[in-house]
């Protein structure tokens, strides 16, 4: 990046450290970092979609989309993660290829499954082999943007029935003794004031979100985890222009403190939201609001 970086081999103390910092390899964990913030901004709402959709369906007076709804809570949530990643982004991939084959490939007279290997035609692969490498990025990090929404989507939904069910029954039957629709009492009464339960396990969820994202290697998309264990292994100047040793231990330090300002910010922005949605309300941290201001 910088002039003075042509000749490493001429450089030493801040200088070398300099450009140690700015060579292309380290550019890909400065944008790992920005992989990880992206899907932690996209995955977050959408996975309280999901769960707000389980809540709903667990809810439902309907018993077939009752039954879907805690089904999704109870099997996601019993599966173990890593467990769960690696079945779902394999079924979901072959699943998709699986119907592109047959829409495209009708004439393939193969099996698809031949032994431990999955064939499809050429043109059903998904991305196509000779797609550019940001195709494929891209393709990896929505698969994980879908399984990380899904799984989390499921401990969100078990968070939001729990508050749907802290809404004292009293005020929605009043709601509806008024006249008012099942629709209008949950837009209303309902979601406003289930919120304010939701919100100590939808933060406790937030932060381990925040832990999973190194999952997100299991899928294939080089994180800041990968990048800190190669870039942190021993170098010599067999493999490399700047040889060290083994900096693993100053790598997993800088993701540490990551992590810790990250978890640091979320708690300040959560409590804030806090005690915007306690204001006012009957409860003990609406309580302690009145007590303070009095």
């Amino acid at each position: 990046m910088f002039q003075y970086c042509a000749d490493p081999a001429s450089l030493s103390g801040v200088t070398w450290l300099s450009c140690y910092l700015t060579t292309g390899k380290h550019m890909g964990i400065y944008w790992s970092v920005g992989v990880v913030l992206l899907l932690l901004a996209i995955t977050a709402p959408l996975a309280l979609l999901f769960g707000y959709g389980g809540a709903s369906a667990a809810r439902s007076p309907f018993a077939p989309l009752r039954w879907f709804g805690k089904t999704y809570m109870a099997i996601v949530r019993g599966v173990p993660d890593i467990a769960f990643f690696l079945f779902f982004v394999i079924a979901l991939d072959q699943a998709v290829e699986y119907l592109r084959h047959k829409a495209m490939c009708p004439g393939w007279d193969m099996p698809v499954r031949q032994g431990n290997d999955f064939v499809v035609c050429p043109q059903a692969k998904l991305p196509l082999g000779n797609a550019a490498q940001w195709v494929h990025e891209s393709y990896g990090f929505g698969l994980a943007v879908i399984t990380f929404a899904i799984v989390f989507g499921a401990f969100a939904a078990n968070v939001l029935f729990g508050a749907m069910k802290a809404v004292p029954r009293g005020q929605l039957e009043t709601a509806e003794a008024y006249g008012m629709s099942r629709r209008q009492v949950t837009r209303r009464i309902l979601v406003p004031q289930m919120w304010v339960y939701a919100l100590p396990g939808l933060s406790n969820l937030w932060m381990v979100l925040i832990k999973a994202t190194p999952l997100l290697f299991l899928l294939g998309v080089e994180d800041i985890v990968y990048w800190a264990r190669e870039l942190g292994g021993s170098k010599t100047p067999t493999f490399t222009d700047y040889p060290h040793g083994d900096w693993r231990m100053w790598y997993f330090a800088a993701l540490l403190i990551f992590y810790l300002l990250l978890t640091k910010v979320s708690e300040v922005v959560l409590g804030r939201v806090m005690n915007r949605l306690t204001l006012g309300q009957a409860t003990a941290g609406g309580e302690a609001q009145r007590k303070a201001a009095a």
